[in-house]
């Protein structure tokens, strides 16, 4: 009978359906891994959210809510874009411009931003935006020059009111109202006096242009984009939702962070273990193919019937994982959209691309990795292929060894780049050590398993004849124990680096708020302080210092060469002297002088660092809107981590933000009786509690993450541990027949189980320390904060892990003899 290989395939999947489980467990893992992670890239890429504000209006001109950063140039030239902290604005003279667009009947300026109504937020508009948000009067008249039109209970007609805005309070009478919705209360100024109270004085938010009859959106909008000569942006469609802010590019930022960053790791570690354990089933079978090869089947025989077995398990176990990677996907933008990092109004994208593609690469995972498993057995002389499948292979591959090396090598290279650095170029650097270590630790994994067999196997020689076995069986079966070590050792370092990575920069933030933070009482509001509120506080009894607090955020150039981009650095703008902050704030300042003068700052040490500037230089930041600004560096901090980046005077910041408020006023002595009524009142306890809070979304994340990756990675090691045990049945029946108890067999079992899982846990501890150590120097200029708790939990883990998925089987095994 002629010998067929895809019959010889399909005889063995369907009568040894249990030599191919493991291997379509770690297909629909990873198959699973890249779908979740695809879809939400594919969110990232496709997010998008219906227009409301600027619903009315067909076309927007607005400036872009983005940042470009361009660095290098001609073929070493790359740009990235980062969402602005705040609105981006344009000038108010485009609205003339716009409006001389052939197709547009009329051109609005829209601005908006907050007033206050005595304790009460107010949200602010020009008059004219009601072309088209489609307000109407219920009563009075459109508002003139010192008037105002109110949707808000109560309000009347005639009726005089007080309105505080970015300039002070001032008087208005009411002209006309709106009925009140179910929103914030809301006010309507005169179109000239809503530019000039907002704040930002010549600068609108956005134009709303409406067109003649007939004149389609897509034509007005040509029209006005060569009318405002690319001094804006043109919006038509949902597109016009980018007009109204950047919660939709942070949120496309995050999405795109996650599947494509993270989801590229996490699917090269998916594919990384699934071709581990695919190469696990083949070379379980060597004895199979050493006999086909003794009978004379040809290589290409072996190759195909290896191939055909693959087709017959990839593309199913690819399908199986698409589904519960659908509901990965949902289950995490779900979460985010709970923790707000996401707008509501944003839909998880699902397509067929993702799908596709999750099945193709555990397709092509298998297909590669079954290929390179079947090189040996398939070129081996037919008269050796028996004698050399009888024991385990010694010798490394001349491919494999000089690329583990290679990647060791590397690994240590980056370490020490990592440690002689500091700020983000020392975290960047410290990311390619995990990396690499992990490739070196999977590439020589039978010489590392048989050094730690050697190691971990010397205490066990004199514990026993169990565990003195279980020592030799370690030694002399390398490859299989290096296919249980390496998922192990990734599920350890990844886990570690991601978890530990938050705690110890919580740790360092906590440290020095509590040291930094020497205000007696912290005023805070979520809609902002009044103005004057500051003079209250100082003047307030026992108040010896006060100072406001205008928080936000800028962007800062960091990192090296064409390896540039901008990072957004919390930020401080401050109201009152230098020697009030000083009472308020232990910045820990280590160069310079705190003496904060128009266009100077101080900043944090470590950002320092990272963008490369010192005391004395001018750093050229972003402000909040996009504004560039180069202020004269005159102190470093080393504090910032816990309080602010970065700290420049408020007057140079409240043009550049919507609210000009500032959120928070810190005072030196008073009371609680004599400062309650200017806000939320804390002390620096209840203040460092609450600025905890806002890691919460790292934290989440980060742990979401190391869940994920390590889950992923540890039912891979449960995985391949049960599929090395089920295949020594014989040699465990061997041990019964000459002898052995059922309990000393057992009592083996787990000592080798244990000695996997120490040896995972030590090359995963250290591979994580030597990337959290030069890492977290550069980051935070702390050694790394592992609290034991958290470490004993994941050891814990991992040996339960190890010793259940050996035991179990093993028992099972023993039961049948």
């Amino acid at each position: 009978m002629a010998y067929t290989p895809n019959g010889l395939a399909r005889a063995a999947v369907r009568f040894k359906p249990a030599a191919f489980v493991g291997t379509f467990v770690a297909l629909m893992m990873a198959s699973l891994i890249v779908a979740a992670c695809g879809i939400l890239l594919e969110t990232g890429l496709r997010a998008s959210v219906p227009t409301e504000r600027y619903a009315g209006a067909p076309v927007v001109a607005a400036a872009d809510q983005s940042v470009r950063f361009v660095t290098g140039s001609g073929d070493s030239r790359s740009e990235s874009v980062t969402p602005l902290p705040d609105r981006a604005r344009i000038d108010n003279s485009l609205v003339a411009e716009a409006a001389s667009a052939p197709g547009a009947r009329t051109a609005v300026a829209d601005v908006t931003f907050p007033v206050r109504s005595g304790d009460k937020a107010v949200t602010a508009h020009g008059w004219g935006s009601t072309a088209f948000t489609g307000e109407k009067l219920a009563s009075g008249r459109a508002p003139g020059p010192g008037e105002v039109v109110l949707a808000a209970p109560g309000a009347s007609v005639g009726e005089r009111t007080t309105l505080t805005t970015a300039q002070g309070p001032r008087d208005f009478r009411v002209s006309g109202t709106v009925a009140a919705g179910e929103g914030a209360a809301t006010a309507w100024f005169a179109d000239s006096e809503a530019v000039r109270l907002s704040g930002h004085p010549g600068k609108i938010d956005a134009i709303a242009v409406l067109p003649k009859a007939g004149v389609s959106a897509d034509t007005l909008k040509s029209q006005v984009a060569h009318a405002v000569g690319g001094k804006a942006d043109v919006h038509t469609g949902d597109d016009r939702s980018a007009a109204e802010g950047s919660a939709l590019a942070y949120a496309k930022e995050m999405l795109t962070g996650l599947g494509g960053s993270f989801g590229g790791i996490a699917a090269l570690t998916a594919v990384f273990t699934a071709a581990g354990t695919v190469a696990l089933s083949v070379g379980q079978r060597a004895r199979e193919y050493a006999l086909l090869r003794a009978i004379g089947t040809t290589p290409r025989q072996i190759r195909r019937t290896i191939a055909t077995e693959t087709l017959l398990v990839a593309p199913l176990a690819g399908a199986v994982g698409v589904l519960p990677g659908i509901a990965l996907a949902r289950w995490w933008f779900g979460q985010l959209k709970e923790k707000g990092a996401i707008p509501e109004a944003v839909d998880l994208s699902i397509s067929f691309i993702p799908l596709v593609t999750a099945v193709g690469v555990a397709l092509l995972t298998a297909l590669g990795a079954g290929y390179m498993a079947a090189r040996r057995p398939s070129r081996i002389k037919p008269g050796q292929a028996l004698s050399e499948a009888s024991v385990e292979r010694a010798g490394l591959g001349w491919i494999r060894t000089p690329l583990g090396i290679a990647a060791a090598a590397g690994g240590a290279v980056f370490a020490g780049f990592a440690a002689s650095n500091t700020g983000d170029d020392a975290a960047n650097a410290a990311l390619g050590v995990v990396m690499l270590f992990m490739l070196a630790v999977a590439l020589l994994g039978p010489l590392v398993a048989r050094g730690c067999a050697t190691l971990f196997g010397l205490p066990l020689r004199g514990a026993g004849a169990s565990a003195s076995l279980a020592a030799a069986n370690s030694r002399s079966n390398s490859r299989r124990m290096a296919s249980a070590i390496t998922p192990i050792v990734l599920a350890m370092a990844f886990s570690s680096v991601l978890v530990f990575m938050h705690t110890s920069e919580e740790r360092v933030a906590a440290d020095q708020q509590r040291a930094g933070i020497t205000a007696d009482h912290i005023v805070s509001s979520d809609q902002g302080l009044a103005p004057g509120a500051v003079r209250e506080a100082a003047a307030a009894d026992g108040v010896t210092s006060a100072v406001g607090l205008l928080k936000t955020s800028v962007l800062v150039p960091v990192g090296s060469g064409g390896d540039r981009w901008l990072a957004s650095a919390s930020t401080q703008g401050i109201t009152g002297s230098a020697a009030d902050l000083a009472e308020v704030q232990d910045l820990k300042v280590e160069t310079g002088a705190l003496k904060l003068g128009k266009g100077e700052i101080a900043v944090d040490a470590s950002l320092a660092r990272s963008a490369h500037v010192g005391t004395g230089d001018r750093l050229a930041l972003r402000l909040p809107d996009g504004t560039k600004a180069s202020p004269k560096i005159v102190a470093t901090y080393g504090r910032g981590l816990g309080l602010s980046q970065v700290t420049m005077p408020a007057a140079d910041v409240k043009q550049h933000v919507t609210s000009a408020f500032a959120t928070e006023i810190w005072t030196r002595g008073g009371s609680a009786k004599s400062l309650s009524g200017l806000g939320t009142l804390t002390d620096r306890e209840g203040y460092a509690t609450a600025r905890s809070m806002d890691g919460e979304l790292n934290a989440w994340a980060n742990t979401t993450m190391a869940a994920v990756l390590g889950g992923f990675a540890a039912i891979a090691a449960v995985n391949t541990l049960v599929m090395t045990v089920l295949d020594r049945r014989r040699e465990l029946g061997t041990l019964r027949l000459i002898g052995s108890t059922r309990r000393q067999v057992l009592r083996m079992v787990r000592w080798e189980a244990l000695i996997v899982a120490v040896a995972g846990i030590v090359l995963g501890s250290g591979i994580a320390l030597a990337t959290l150590v030069p890492m977290m120097k550069g980051l935070t200029g702390e050694s790394p904060y592992i609290p034991p708790l958290v470490y004993g939990s994941f050891v814990a883990a991992i040996l339960a892990m190890g010793l259940a998925a050996a035991t179990i089987p093993a028992r099972a095994a023993l039961r049948s003899r």
